[in-house]
């Protein structure tokens, strides 16, 4: 049996910040013990990682991804190959993908579907959760069966009618379904059916560019659909987590819940955090790029945002990569902001921009790997296995080091996407070491790892309830 020993870093989990030397053994963490004890340095180990300088950190849970999704006759750019491998230069050791259930088929068939796209073409380790396109008794009923065998989390829309939407009675019945098996009903709330209507005007008035995306998805579409999916959670007894979080109001209503005692919980990403619809006003069709839904908010939103983190209003920070090349795919939309196909790159930089924001003291350090690694696995049913480091966990583990500059470009990024959406952006921190399972799957900023070397992750429910 294998055994790495890592010495000399500072040990950063969502509950401590200790000096410790770790021990890996068999793939999981054995020990921690306090620099130079007696314990520390009697470990025999095959490999040695001196981690003097660095933070030694749980490998980061990205718990929305969509490799190779369809959208608007297009796919997603990322496979599961590519997607995972940039995860892991990122620190991201682990990724919860979306399987998609077609109108008019099983839930086990779109399940099927994304397991043949991953087997065998992970780099770091994957889960599943389902898109419930098409509630009825037969998808109802597969709901239990799913949550049995560990995908137990299942994502409804509100918002695309005609593709994924749901009415309010189908995800009433939904949720009143997980509220007896113990899954989780993940939400896009946004008025969908409300958005159309502005669509259809603003695209007859001659507002095409890519900034009129942002604008006909209001604010107050947004807050009202969360606050819709709040009331049905209620009705039916079900816990609720909301997904992509990008306005103050939703925050509003997602703590109100909170307050009332309500199992309610919210995720955010790094765009809303980072960028704005200044971005989506970029000349040319430049702002194509940053066409995601929920939309990008003017910048006064992200205060709120961080404060919801700090707050614990929001629970978990994901990247809901979903990306698209500029060319060939986000051009469909030139002249209809409507065609462009909604989703931006950012699995790779997620860790990297939440440090920044411990540098620019949004966030502290410890805060930091709750929302990116413990919070999400917890949420997921992965807890203690990812999301932390203890005797037990997964030796997924990033060797990080804080003082390292770094400059955000398309040109070195590992996502198999052409344009980066924080293109020249300077970031404090960077990604060295990071190990899978105690596997080196980057070793001082090289790859060395391969496809099929993550292994698809049951889990269990989710364990805030």
């Amino acid at each position: 049996m294998s055994r790495t020993v890592i010495h000399g870093g500072l040990v950063v989990t969502a509950s401590d910040e200790i000096h410790a030397d770790v021990l890996i053994e068999g793939g999981r963490i054995a020990a921690l013990a306090a620099h130079g004890t007696d314990a520390a340095t009697s470990w025999s180990a095959d490999r040695r990682i001196d981690a003097t300088g660095m933070y030694v950190l749980p490998g980061g849970v990205d718990a929305h991804t969509h490799m190779e999704m369809p959208f608007g006759g297009t796919y997603a750019a990322d496979t599961f190959e590519t997607g995972t491998r940039a995860a892991a230069w990122g620190g991201t050791t682990t990724i919860v993908d979306f399987a998609i259930q077609t109108m008019g088929r099983s839930l086990r068939e779109g399940l099927d579907t994304w397991h043949a796209k991953a087997d065998g073409r992970c780099g770091v380790d994957y889960g599943f959760h389902m898109i419930l396109s098409d509630v009825n008794e037969s998808s109802l009923k597969e709901m239990d069966r799913l949550v049995a065998e560990g995908v137990t989390s299942f994502k409804l829309f509100m918002a695309y009618p005609g593709v994924f939407y749901s009415d309010d009675g189908r995800i009433l019945r939904a949720m009143q379904r997980a509220s007896g098996n113990g899954g989780l009903v993940m939400m896009h709330a946004e008025n969908g059916i409300a958005i159309d209507v502005l669509v259809e005007q603003a695209l007859a008035e001659g507002r095409t560019d890519p900034r009129y995306h942002g604008d006909v998805r209001k604010v107050a579409l947004e807050a009202e659909a969360t606050h819709r999916a709040v009331q049905l959670a209620r009705v039916a007894g079900a816990p609720l987590y909301v997904v992509h979080v990008s306005a103050d109001e939703a925050v509003d209503e997602i703590a109100a819940a909170r307050h009332k005692g309500l199992p309610v919980f919210g995720e955010t990403c790094p765009q809303y955090l980072f960028l704005s619809t200044d971005n989506l006003a970029e000349p040319g069709f430049e702002g194509a790029k940053y066409v995601c839904s929920t939309p990008l908010r003017p910048r006064e939103h992200q205060e709120v945002l961080w404060r919801g983190l700090r707050n614990n209003e929001l629970q978990v920070v994901s990247t809901d990569h979903c990306p698209f090349c500029f060319s060939g795919q986000k051009e469909m939309g030139r002249g209809d902001f409507s065609k462009i196909p909604n989703g931006m790159p950012g699995v790779e930089h997620r860790m990297d921009l939440l440090h920044q924001a411990v540098v620019d003291g949004h966030l502290s350090r410890r805060r930091w790997v709750e929302i990116a690694c413990a919070s999400p696995a917890r949420m997921f049913g992965l807890y203690p296995k990812k999301g932390t480091i203890a005797p037990g966990a997964d030796a997924d583990v990033v060797i990080y080091d804080p003082g390292a500059e770094q400059t955000i470009s398309a040109e070195t990024h590992h996502m198999a996407v052409d344009y980066s959406a924080y293109e020249g952006r300077r970031v404090t921190g960077q990604v060295r070491t990071v190990l899978s399972r105690g596997v080196p799957v980057i070793e001082d900023r090289a790859y060395v790892g391969h496809a099929g070397h993550g292994t698809y992750l049951p889990r269990g429910t989710c364990q805030y309830l």
